[in-house]
Order: C-alpha cells, then sequence, then structure tokens
C-alpha cells in the first residue's frame, strides 16, 4: 500500500496542536494512514480542526 501524504492543512492544524502532534506521531504506521485518508477527505478549516481535536482526545 502506497503511503498516504500529509495534506498541507492537517499538517497546520497538528502544529498548533501539541498534543494532537504527539499522539499521531505515536499513531501505528497503519492507523497514520487512516487518519491521513480522513483528513484528505475533509472539505474545510473547521472539520480539519475538529478531526485534529479528536486526535488529541484520543
Amino acid at each position: 500500500m502506497k503511503d498516504i501524504e500529509l495534506p498541507l492543512g492537517f499538517g497546520m492544524a497538528l502544529a498548533q496542536n501539541e498534543a494532537a502532534m504527539q499522539r499521531f506521531a505515536a499513531l501505528p504506521e497503519a492507523e497514520k494512514q487512516a487518519v491521513l485518508q480522513q483528513a484528505h477527505a475533509v472539505g474545510s478549516k473547521r472539520e480539519m480542526q475538529q478531526l485534529v481535536a479528536r486526535i488529541a482526545g484520543g
């Protein structure tokens, strides 16, 4: 399976949320890819922030 690229908006949102960044970095590779698929499907800045907030919350 080809790795999915990190969307720019997702990277920026992660950079603004230290807890989410740390949790994302600690995920197994398969889970990271699943999160990146979700990030690519996001349609707005608010949705991206909600996705990142979910990561931060566990």
